[in-house]
């Protein structure tokens, strides 16, 4: 039987890779162990196919019909971390690839690797910018603003432009009494 455990983990969970280039699936083991099987489950031809698999040594044993031009399995020194590498790509090679470990006459499944192949890859989605405005803008936006100590902010400017106001109006009615008395004293000095 087969089933999932958390001694193994893959890296990574998805894979979107182009026609004839290569790629690779690393399985990490939380414990040394005698040697990975790779699997590939295939949604298309709804089978598990044994792939590949290697020991700590790096003596490898393949799978009925693969190619060991196309599947190699490197693992590191300290036998915790192996990688499976597939070369000339094709969208044959889709599918869901998993790393296991034998363990109590049980095959430990890792967490699964989605590949999928195309012959193009998607383009990634373009950023579009706000068309720049013509118009000359005189406001500084509110980040600015707030480093001019509100430059443009209706709260500055609306008390101040009442202020100035209010003393434009108070001065009217003491210009006109200068005015006036200015009149009066030229009067009387006239009449003298």
């Amino acid at each position: 039987g087969f089933c999932t455990n958390l001694l193994l983990s893959q890296i990574p969970e998805h894979i979107l890779a182009q026609t004839n280039n290569k790629t690779e699936i690393v399985c990490e083991l939380k414990k040394e162990h005698a040697g990975v099987y790779w699997y590939r489950w295939s949604q298309e031809r709804q089978n598990f196919e044994f792939l590949i698999f290697s020991n700590p040594l790096g003596k490898a044993m393949y799978g009925a019909n693969i190619s060991q031009d196309k599947f190699s399995v490197h693992g590191a020194s300290s036998h915790t971390s192996y990688s499976l590498h597939i070369s000339h790509l094709h969208t044959s090679d889709n599918g869901t690839y998993y790393c296991s470990i034998s363990q109590s006459s049980q095959l430990l499944l890792g967490s699964g690797t989605r590949l999928g192949v195309v012959d193009v890859l998607p383009l990634p989605p373009k950023t579009t910018q706000a068309p720049l405005s013509k118009k000359p803008v005189r406001c500084v936006t509110k980040s600015k603003a707030a480093g001019k100590k509100g430059a443009c902010s209706p709260l500055v400017w609306v008390p101040l432009a009442a202020t100035v106001l209010v003393l434009l109006l108070s001065l009217v009615p003491t210009t006109y009494r200068l005015h006036r008395l200015r009149r009066r004293l030229w009067l009387r000095v006239h009449r003298q």
